[in-house]
């Protein structure tokens, strides 16, 4: 039979079958107190993981990887048509992804901060390269529980549960709940989830069938294994006693379970296959973008460039501190939509480069030459049109004829000396009274005012300068 064989070619002791298909049976029950902290821990380690951008994190959480147990299980009641534990390990799979995403999207709703790092948006965009990862830990992960009662296997566990990557994802969907529902983030990563999920299942129901989990013998002890775990259980007897074991007994038929594998993965396989070409897309522009550009300017010449992949057309942005030719931009965007088949532009801006920009700073620090020292002539001329306008506009004329008015200056006060002729002299009150006002119209508050007071004459102008 090919499971001896396979079984052999593995060192899988026929014996311990039925006791691997009792521990893949226990694995599937998740209402257990050790089940639910292990899930609590690795959906809270890799949450944080994700949110600190931190690889280590998250490879942590990888290896308590609690949702292996009903994953297997699902792909075991696949290779022994065992309806009750596939049952049972979807249910269970459903509960805990639930619980999952329900601890990450609290914790990541409590953060004071949403912001998407590298590590959350690598598990939104995934394609077929995922399938394959998926597949390949899926039929690792059961080979190496189908050898752990035979020994040798041990030393692969821990590189097999970092390479089956299910709570990262998960955590990811959570992310994007608890930071206001992102469903870019929520639909990637979930479809990142279902893609491990179907194939580590899909492997396993593989490697579960070849090893002759469902021979003759081996299903003798199932049947017993599945009565002493199930008694009392209504699950088993709703299925056992109804139609519905009835209906669903088809799937025992290879054929049948071959076939539900086979659209599932199908289905998954467009989304992927899209993804995939997208990214062969995007990484063929951005290499030709890179050769263009060498073409261009020598790469110590670029300070910064900037590429936008648009479904027709390409947009590449670069600030250099050397001129480029107009010619060769245009040969060079023709050489890019040639080789990517999508409408290509370069735009070039240049900038200075550092021996232009010393030049130029020292040309701002060059002093200013020196300007012609102010004559006492010519500060007179600036002084005078200064003082005459608030002159005229406190002094009484009805009572008084201003003859001269003489400005000085001494270290710390400003003198104004107004010459007047009037029937009498100001008196204390007048004088301060102007002087004030002088000050507030002049803005000079160490302003001192002397009123030279030269008696009575008549037919004077009332304003006159001192010559």
């Amino acid at each position: 039979m090919v499971g001896d064989y396979v079984g052999k070619a593995l060192r899988i002791d026929p014996g311990t079958k039925p006791k691997l298909y009792g521990q893949i049976y226990e694995s599937a029950e998740i209402a257990s107190a050790s089940y639910l902290l292990d899930l609590a821990f690795a959906a809270g380690i890799a949450t944080l993981g994700l949110v600190l951008n931190s690889p280590a994190v998250v490879i942590g959480a990888m290896l308590i990887s609690p949702l292996m147990g009903p994953i297997l299980a699902a792909g075991l009641a696949f290779a022994a048509s065992d309806i009750y534990l596939g049952i049972k390990s979807f249910l269970s799979l459903i509960g805990s992804v639930m619980a999952a995403v329900a601890i990450s999207a609290i914790l990541v709703w409590l953060l004071p901060f949403h912001s998407p790092t590298a590590e959350i948006l690598a598990r939104t965009q995934p394609n077929l390269l995922d399938l394959g990862v998926a597949i390949f830990s899926g039929l690792a992960g059961s080979v190496v529980m189908s050898r752990s009662l035979s020994g040798g296997a041990a030393s692969a566990l821990p590189g097999v549960a970092i390479a089956v990557a299910l709570m990262p994802p998960l955590c990811t969907v959570g992310f994007g709940v608890g930071s206001g529902w992102n469903w870019q983030i929520i639909s990637g990563a979930a479809l990142l989830f279902l893609t491990n999920l179907v194939a580590i299942a899909g492997s396993a129901f593989l490697v579960f069938y070849l090893v002759g989990m469902d021979s003759p013998d081996v299903r003798a002890s199932i049947s017993e294994n599945e009565m002493r775990h199930a008694t009392g259980a209504g699950l088993y007897r709703v299925l056992h006693a109804s139609a519905v074991g009835k209906i669903f007994g088809g799937v025992g038929q290879l054929r049948w379970r071959i076939l539900m594998v086979a659209i599932t993965i199908a289905a998954l396989f467009v989304p992927l296959r899209s993804s995939l070409m997208q990214l062969r897309d995007e990484t063929l522009c951005r290499a030709a973008a890179r050769e263009a550009l060498r073409a261009l300017v020598p790469y110590d010449h670029v300070l910064s460039q900037q590429l936008e992949i648009l479904p027709d057309r390409l947009i590449q942005r670069v600030v250099t501190t050397s001129a480029v030719d107009k010619r060769l931009v245009a040969a060079a965007e023709a050489d890019l939509s040639r080789r990517t088949g999508k409408l290509s532009s370069i735009q070039v801006r240049q900038v200075a480069n550092e021996e232009e920009l010393i030049t130029l700073r020292e040309r701002l620090r060059a002093p200013e030459p020196p300007s012609a020292p102010l004559s006492l002539k010519s500060m007179a001329a600036n002084a005078i049109p200064l003082l005459e306008e608030p002159l005229k506009a406190i002094w009484p004329t009805d009572a008084a004829n201003l003859k001269t008015y003489e400005l000085g200056f001494t270290e710390d006060v400003i003198v104004v000396r107004l010459g007047y002729q009037a029937p009498r002299a100001f008196d204390v009150s007048t004088q301060e009274t102007m002087r004030n006002a002088l000050r507030r119209n002049l803005g000079v508050e160490n302003l001192e005012t002397v009123f030279d007071w030269q008696g009575a004459r008549k037919n004077e102008p009332l304003l006159k300068k001192q010559k």
